[in-house]
């Protein structure tokens, strides 16, 4: 009897052990939310898209009636996106906007499903233009791409989130996103925003 009492215990004991991987996709969206600011260029604490019914509002009003503070109501724990190789990429990135925007402003450009930029149409560019416009759109690309993986890199994720950040960022692209520019749907249909 004592036998089965340590064979049943031991099964219990091992059954009950998960293997479980956290990945806070929250921290990431406002990690991911304060980088695409930057890189648009807008000024830090600007306000969700959501307006003032969105969530971070609303939190913000539970704050104040409680007297508690934001670490008291915190779920996720902030990641880390500031490492030298994140910081290059987040400057690489903010400087070339500035002349990525004007063809993003004309249609030109257009932020893709992936979050990513693409050349939607090059008329009325001259050949100096649609050469520059490529090359801007592949370097940006290029490090978006590497930013994913720094993220990952830099929190200890499996590789195999970083599909899970490149979503999480597409949406933060598409959010931030100025009116009037083109965005694309999960089926790939172009759109103004």
């Amino acid at each position: 009897m004592n036998t089965k009492f340590s064979f049943l215990f031991v099964f219990f004991l091992t059954a009950c052990v998960t293997v479980n991987i956290y990945f806070p996709a929250a921290a990431v969206q406002r990690a991911a939310d304060e980088i695409v600011k930057e890189t648009l260029g807008e000024p830090k604490g600007t306000g969700s898209p959501g307006g003032p019914q969105s969530g971070v509002f609303i939190a913000e009003k539970l704050y104040a009636l409680t007297g508690f503070t934001r670490e008291a109501f915190a779920q996720e724990p902030d990641i880390k996106v500031s490492n030298p190789a994140i910081r290059a990429l987040r400057e690489s990135m903010r400087t070339r906007f500035g002349s990525i925007r004007a063809f993003l402003d004309k249609g030109n450009v257009g932020i893709n499903k992936d979050g990513e930029l693409s050349v939607r149409t090059t008329e009325g560019l001259s050949l100096k233009e649609r050469a520059e416009i490529n090359q801007l759109v592949e370097a940006q690309n290029r490090d978006i791409e590497a930013l994913h993986g720094e993220i990952a890199r830099a929190n200890n994720f499996p590789k195999e989130k970083i599909a899970d950040i490149r979503r999480i960022f597409a949406k933060s692209w598409m959010d931030h996103a100025k009116t009037g520019w083109w965005i694309q749907d999960p089926q790939g249909n172009w759109s103004k925003k």
